[in-house]
């Protein structure tokens, strides 16, 4: 049995959900869900979607109940026939972290698909980053240096820099996360991709 979902698996699924849904949805990718629709994974095992529209949100979730989801995390939506667990974040929020602005904003994200009622953003490099560096785990530094080394030629490492800084301001746990940043930056830093 597969444990992981791939970009064409992954889109069948929304494609599956866009057959049922009767007005527009924005889905914007977060964490290993973005690399993987982005090619710089092969494949997630989490399904992570940000849903910047309240209402938007408030409608999915009706729409996937009818289609057998039932919440099995605070933020997670699975059918018992399926291993993996749809994690849908309303409005600009990403299980803790919350974004400075939502990913609507122009800038903030890049349109993958549009089908003829949900519209597949990818959040912003630097949003993507922050938010995997504010859960610190070994995974999610890896998923940026993959990142990093993928979109090198146009990630401004100072800009990257500031933003999260100005992003941990708003976390409880301000020292932490910014220690988690300056590891990220010193394994740029060994990799050579940075300084």
């Amino acid at each position: 049995m597969e444990y992981r979902l791939n970009k064409k698996a992954l889109l069948e699924i929304v494609g599956q959900w866009n057959g049922f849904i009767k007005r527009k949805i924005h889905l914007i990718a977060c964490g290993g869900t973005a690399l993987t629709l982005l090619d710089i994974k092969p494949s997630t095992k989490d399904v992570d979607f940000i849903v910047p529209v309240e209402l938007e949100y408030k409608y999915l979730i009706r729409t996937l109940k009818d289609l057998g989801y039932r919440q099995t995390t605070g933020s997670g939506w699975q059918r018992k026939e399926d291993i993996f667990i749809f994690d849908l974040f309303p409005g600009k929020r990403i299980h803790t972290t919350e974004l400075l602005d939502t990913p609507l904003k122009e800038g903030n994200h890049i349109l993958l698909k549009e089908l003829s009622h949900i519209y597949i953003g990818v959040l912003n490099d630097y949003d993507l980053i922050a938010s995997k560096l504010f859960r610190g785990s070994t995974v999610d530094f890896d998923d940026c240096l993959m990142l990093m080394k993928s979109h090198k030629d146009i990630i401004d490492i100072a800009h990257l820099e500031s933003h999260f800084r100005e992003l941990a301001t708003y976390d409880i746990s301000e020292n932490r996360v910014l220690g988690y940043l300056e590891n990220f930056i010193n394994l740029l830093r060994k990799e050579k991709i940075y300084g």
